[in-house]
């Protein structure tokens, strides 16, 4: 079958969602989601304006929590209005552009986001393990360019598998059993058991390397943190707390981008089956559900912006106690 004119005949998609979910639930994961949405908005941005308002934050670290609350924004922002849409309106239909350009989002900034986790991880590796060399090593240029070169060269890697998939024979059905466009959903809907094969393939080594290869780093950076720093060099239990809680932060939010995917990966390679609506609850879980607590991370586990935060309300209540009254003269 010829490949131009089978894929022209598919000219949207149909989101499903939860498969077998009850209409009558619609309103309130539709309710769900947008306060979801709101959250991923004011607490990233609030994260980004903050950071850039307060010049006592104006390093490294916080540079590198920029570009995450960045990627979180940009992620709810491609992937929540549709899939509040399907639920609110229920608006199921999704054009196969507008399909293919939020895949490509997807994917890209998925990968981004495992790039900036290293990116952290080696901050706090560097400032711990071997601080002398610090300023030297992890300046805010230096951090500026490993950050853009990651967003750039991922966006540029991620073209090629979306044009493999672009390239397909879409002949099966255009319903997508999944809250959003991502390459498995499309490509199991392809033409040619092979070439779907075979872009799989592709796509999950692609997906292994965006994610494995950073959290073996991730890994391996903690636990030296762990030995050189609190066994070796912190010798009081405050200068292990003060080691630890540094890098608490980065923990919980790799903790929680990480967990959930490992567990749908391994339980796919082993063989374990589970419920496509838990399957699609824990992919939601993994994608939305570090860009809605990573900003609370930041200002609870963060010392720098939680007493920032403390510390603006009370000055700018200082300033009113000693501005004086205005005295009027008749």
């Amino acid at each position: 079958m010829n490949t131009s004119n089978t894929t022209v005949q598919i000219t949207e998609f149909i989101i499903l969602g939860f498969p077998g979910l009850n209409p009558k639930y619609d309103g309130l994961v539709a309710a769900f989601l947008f306060v979801l949405y709101l959250i991923i908005i004011g607490g990233n941005l609030l994260i980004l304006v903050f950071v850039c308002c307060e010049r006592s934050l104006h390093k490294p670290t916080y540079l590198i929590f920029c570009h995450l609350a960045m990627n979180d924004l940009l992620f709810g922002t491609v992937t929540l209005p549709k899939m509040i849409s399907r639920y609110w309106l229920d608006d199921r239909i999704i054009p196969f552009s507008a399909c293919f350009t939020q895949m490509y989002f997807v994917h890209s900034l998925g990968a981004i986001h495992s790039i900036i986790l290293l990116i952290m991880a080696l901050d706090r590796f560097i400032a711990i393990c071997v601080p002398l060399r610090y300023p030297a090593l992890i300046t805010t240029k230096n951090i500026s360019i490993v950050c853009l070169l990651s967003w750039a060269l991922t966006f540029l890697r991620m073209s090629g598998v979306m044009t493999q998939a672009l390239n397909f024979s879409y002949c099966a059905s255009n319903v997508i059993i999944q809250c959003y466009c991502d390459f498995i959903s499309i490509s199991s809907l392809g033409c040619g058991k092979e070439e779907v094969k075979f872009a799989m393939s592709v796509a999950v080594g692609n997906a292994m390397f965006s994610l494995l290869l950073p959290l073996a780093f991730i890994i391996f950076s903690y636990f030296s943190i762990i030995i050189v720093a609190v066994l070796k060099l912190a010798r009081t239990r405050e200068g292990r707390y003060k080691a630890l809680s540094t890098c608490t932060p980065q923990i919980f939010i790799t903790c929680l981008y990480y967990l959930p995917r490992c567990f749908v990966y391994i339980s796919s390679l082993v063989g374990f089956s589970f419920g496509i609506n838990f399957k699609i609850s824990l992919v939601l879980l993994y994608s939305l559900g570090p860009a809605a607590v990573n900003p609370i991370i930041y200002c609870l586990k963060t010392k720098d912006i939680k007493d920032n935060m403390i510390k603006r309300p009370n000055s700018n209540n200082t300033l009113e106690q000693h501005t004086p009254n205005k005295v009027n003269v008749n």
